[in-house]
């Protein structure tokens, strides 16, 4: 046997390390992927009224996950009574979605960190564990909406050619593409996205993510519908962007607010939302349109809830972050968020 000579002898070594190191990281890599849970029928996200105020605030298990503002809308987590804010992770996010022991995000660059804790893709959506741990990349690009619904996170998409709507499992795993058109799935209950058309008219469908197949639900002029009890509300732009509700049961429409409603969010009974026009101001009423009342003049954007708090922020300074509790006309900053207050 010829002598093999010391070099070749530590190439030899070092291409088998390599070799093992990719093996073992496939390994925890496929059994990271097989290890998230198959969620219950049922599971979605988070709230429709959330998703379509950016998705910044997802209430799960006691914890509020949070695009917070004050710095740089970067990963935090906080107790529903807002205590113990803490940040989680530099990526600066949105569109946030949360079941069992994960949280799925939009991130909107870079989170500047590396290894176990940080996802270097700008543009892409995705998985961490609650604590901010182990993020990963499910799905790369632009995302301006998305909604879990059951075990398949549903995204409305952007490339260089448009609009696009795709499905993806938690695991990162069956891409589809389903259709190259708008579609806002943020309104799901029971397996089904309650939508409104985007090609042709803006009629209300019923797509039922189990089967594929969509049935229309009520021929009017709707935007961003949000599923709430009985009843979908929706702005109406074919009537000065009214705000109205429908009745899935007894088929039949409400008035809310002849006002032009720029925005609104729904949850805890109540019905928050942003005007426009002369004299535009942040408003919010009971889920029927009883007591509107006046919060502030001005233009606020981002209406968040959760259990406890609504959150918002000023349209012409989204570096603030404001709370308020439900049914007063009152609000200040929420400068417990604020690293530079809080000593963070």
């Amino acid at each position: 046997m010829k002598k093999i000579n010391k070099r070749a002898l530590i190439i030899i070594v070092i291409l088998a390390l390599l070799a093992l190191g990719g093996g073992i990281f496939a390994i925890l890599n496929n059994t990271r992927d097989k290890s998230i849970p198959d969620y219950p029928l049922g599971t979605i996200g988070n709230t429709a009224g959330n998703i379509n105020n950016g998705g910044l605030f997802c209430e799960l298990d006691g914890k509020v996950y949070f695009a917070n503002s004050f710095d740089n809308d970067t990963l935090y987590v906080m107790n529903v009574d807002e205590s113990e804010v803490k940040r989680l992770s530099g990526a600066v996010i949105s569109n946030i979605l949360g079941a069992g022991d994960y949280i799925y995000y939009f991130q909107r660059s870079e989170s500047g960190e590396t290894g176990l804790g940080g996802v270097r893709v700008p543009y892409s959506f995705n998985r961490c564990q609650t604590d901010g741990k182990k993020a990963v990349s499910l799905l790369r690009g632009v995302v301006t909406s998305g909604q879990l619904v059951d075990n398949t996170l549903f995204l409305q998409c952007m490339d260089d050619d448009g609009a696009y709507f795709a499905s993806i499992t938690t695991s990162g795993e069956d891409y589809k593409e389903i259709g190259r058109y708008v579609f806002n799935p943020a309104s799901a209950r029971d397996g089904a996205i309650y939508y409104n058309q985007t090609v042709g008219n803006h009629y209300l469908n019923r797509f039922d993510t189990r089967t594929g197949g969509s049935r229309e639900l009520l021929r009017e002029n709707v935007w961003n519908p949000v599923l709430y009890g009985d009843y979908v509300y929706y702005m109406d732009p074919g009537n000065g962007y009214q705000l109205r509700r429908y009745s899935l049961s007894e088929e039949k429409i409400e008035i809310l607010t002849n006002d032009k409603v720029q925005l609104f969010n729904v949850g805890n009974n109540y019905v928050y939302y942003q005007t426009f026009g002369d004299n535009a101001g942040l408003y919010f009423m009971g889920i029927d349109g009883s007591s509107p009342t006046l919060i502030a003049y001005g233009q606020f954007t981002d209406i968040n809830m959760t259990s406890r708090m609504v959150y918002f922020k000023d349209y012409f300074d989204e570096t603030i972050l404001y709370h308020a509790f439900y049914g007063t006309n009152s609000y200040s900053a929420f400068t417990a968020a604020n690293p530079i207050f809080s000593g963070k």
